[in-house]
Parts: structure tokens; sequence; C-alpha cells
């Protein structure tokens, strides 16, 4: 239970970096429109560090760690979340500084950013399928 709190803890610190850049950065640039950036703080937040407070509350009263479905959630979860999140600050900082990206490097932050997604989203049905398991054992 310890490793998830940690891992809570964690995320909600990148999640508050991640706020203060956003706001600092916006603020330094005079900048005042919408921005990926915006979305960094968000995304740590509740994907980072409120899934890990619910996987700690479940793996208090059961052994999520048994299920190899519960060990493919954390190796794809946690590559995923922080792919997602580093690439809405590859995006929002082009977007701040208005930096025009050439179609080809738009796209590949946007296939990046959408394999991050897929993972977080194969992560979470994972989790499910793992805290499934664990509730007919």
């Amino acid at each position: 239970m310890k490793k998830y709190l940690n891992y809570a803890l964690g995320y909600a610190i990148a999640a508050m970096a991640g706020g203060v850049f956003y706001r600092e950065f916006t603020k330094w640039n005079g900048f005042t429109g919408v921005t990926a950036l915006g979305k960094v703080h968000a995304h740590l937040f509740l994907l980072g560090m409120m899934v890990f407070l619910i996987v700690a509350l479940f793996a208090a009263h059961n052994d999520l760690t048994k299920q190899k479905s519960f060990r493919a959630f954390m190796c794809l979860y946690n590559i995923g979340l922080p792919l997602t999140a580093v690439m809405l600050v590859v995006r929002g900082v082009p977007q701040v500084l208005n930096i025009v990206l050439s179609s080809g490097a738009s796209a590949a932050i946007s296939g990046i950013a959408g394999i991050g997604h897929i993972l977080i989203g194969t992560g979470l049905i994972l989790l499910l399928i793992s805290l499934k398991k664990t509730t007919k054992n």
C-alpha cells in the first residue's frame, strides 16, 4: 500500500509543478489564450494522484500484486501517463511562444500523445480486470 501512496505523492508533486509552470510560463510570456499546458495539471492530479490513491485503498484490502493484469497495469499506466504529460508540455510550449510547427512535427506530437492515451486507457482496463479478479477470490 505504501508503494501506491508514494506513486500518488509523486504524481501530486508533478501535478503541482506542472500547474506552477503553466501559470508562470504563460504569465512571463504574456499569453492569455488556451494552451495544452493547462491540461498537464489536471491530467497528473486526476489520472495520477487520484488513481493511485484508489489503488492504495483496494490494495489494503485485496492482494492486487498477485494479479498478472495488475502488474501489466502498473507498467503500461506509468509509461502512458508521463508520456502524455510530457507531450502536453511539448505541444503547449510552442503554443505559448507562438512557434508554428510543421505539419510533420504537429502530427508526431499528436501521435505520441495518442500512444500515451492508449497506454493509459489499456492500463485502466487492466486495473478494472484485476480488481474484478480479486473480488472473485
